[in-house]
């Protein structure tokens, strides 16, 4: 039961990281999300690490955004399980780009598509 969670490890906090991994990190824009990856240089993070992000200027009332950014978490809590496909440990962030609050079910849909995505783009093309 315990692969289900959200644990504080697993969020991207370090300022320096999320400015290398803006920086340095490759990107794809997936409606209605722009992800960008990054592969994890310190060894002393064991797991992926996220950052969810939802523009103020799309969205002025702190309701809306967090309640963007709790489905999102939500969605990556559930389906986190599609990067154990990726033998290296992940930055990721994703940057919800849309101008209207999504349903659930669609943000749901739309972030399996993304994780199913990052591991085949890392992959070197043969």
């Amino acid at each position: 039961m315990g692969k289900f969670t959200f644990r504080k490890e697993e969020r991207l906090r370090k300022e320096i990281d999320i400015q290398e991994l803006f920086d340095k990190g490759s990107s794809f824009y997936l409606f209605p999300f722009k992800v960008i990856v990054r592969v994890h240089t310190h060894a002393e993070s064991p797991v992926h690490q996220i950052l969810i992000s939802v523009s103020k200027r799309h969205f002025k009332r702190a309701v809306d955004r967090n309640l963007i950014k709790r489905r999102m978490r939500e969605a990556y809590r559930l389906q986190k399980e599609l990067l154990n496909a990726s033998p290296a440990k992940l930055q990721l962030a994703f940057v919800y780009s849309h101008k209207e609050i999504l349903p659930f079910d669609d943000i749901k849909k739309k972030m399996q598509q993304c994780l199913l995505r990052v591991p085949k783009m890392l992959t070197p093309a043969v």
